[in-house]
C-alpha cells in the first residue's frame, strides 16, 4: 500500500509563486510516474502535470507550460510542482498520483493512476 501526501498549498497573490511537495510512504516507487492534477469548486479534477521515473520525461497542460515545473527526488520518494506566475484561474485543491503501471508513455488521463493523496489547497487572490 502507497500513502501519498501533499503539502505547500496555501493562499498566494498572482504573479507568485508556490512549490508544492508529495511525499510517498509505505513502499518506495521510484520506477513510477508521478502526476499532479486539479479540481477547482464545480469541475471536474484536471491534469497539470506528470513525469517519468527516471525524471527524464515531462509533459504539462498547456494552461500551465512555461509556469510550473515538475521534478521528483527518489532519494526522498518526493515529487514537486514549482508553480510561478500564479493566475486566479490555478485556485484549485491540487492532487499528486502515481502510475505503477511502467507504461512507455507518461499519461494525462486520471483513471490511469492508482494511488492518491488527499490534495492540498492552492487559492490565488487577484
Amino acid at each position: 500500500q502507497v500513502q501519498l501526501v501533499e503539502s505547500g498549498g496555501g493562499l498566494v497573490q498572482a504573479g507568485g509563486s508556490l512549490r508544492l511537495s508529495c511525499a510517498a510512504s509505505g513502499r518506495t516507487i521510484s520506477s513510477y510516474a508521478w502526476g499532479w492534477f486539479r479540481q477547482a469548486p464545480g469541475k471536474e479534477r484536471e491534469f497539470v502535470a506528470a513525469i517519468s521515473g527516471s525524471g527524464g520525461s515531462t509533459i504539462y497542460a498547456d494552461s500551465v507550460k512555461g509556469r510550473f515545473t515538475i521534478s521528483r527526488d527518489n532519494a526522498k520518494n518526493t515529487v514537486y510542482l514549482q508553480m510561478n506566475s500564479l493566475k486566479p484561474e490555478d485556485t484549485a485543491v491540487y492532487y499528486c498520483a502515481v502510475d505503477r503501471s511502467h507504461r512507455l508513455q507518461l499519461t494525462s488521463t486520471r483513471r490511469e493512476y492508482h494511488y492518491w493523496g488527499q490534495g492540498t489547497q492552492v487559492t490565488v487572490s487577484s
